[in-house]
């Protein structure tokens, strides 16, 4: 059953899937990818913290309600506030290393366990 929590974290790693994927194809460091990127940050930022609230139903549980996946909303929480500083001390490849980590962490792979059986989304579009 879709709960008002994962909804609203449907809401935010959705447009968050799409805009990464855009924001590694464009030009890096103009005003555009910036803007787009503090964006997309705070979309990821808000993305794992709602995650957090979602409780692990698939595999162990490993403290209260959390699983083996909220292990990368973790690393999501930790690796973006890391880019941004990054970028801000103009270090590119700590910059691009964390954000690439952040989108195929954060994104690709954690999406891939959410198709796993007895997940709700494995559920809704698998049957």
């Amino acid at each position: 059953m879709l709960t008002p929590i994962m909804s609203a974290h449907l809401f935010t790693v959705l447009p968050a899937a799409l805009l990464g994927a855009y924001l590694m194809l464009k030009p890096k460091g103009t005003p555009a990818h910036r803007l787009l990127g503090k964006v997309y940050m705070v979309l990821m930022l808000t993305t794992a913290t709602l995650s957090l609230l979602i409780p692990a139903t698939v595999g162990p549980q490993l403290v209260g309600h959390l699983g083996l996946i909220h292990i990368l909303s973790f690393v999501v929480l930790f690796s973006v506030p890391r880019a941004y500083f990054a970028a801000r001390n103009h270090d590119l490849v700590q910059h691009k290393m964390a954000m690439v980590g952040v989108y195929f962490g954060g994104i690709l792979i954690a999406g891939a366990f959410t198709l796993a059986p007895g997940r709700y989304l494995n559920q809704l579009l698998l049957g």
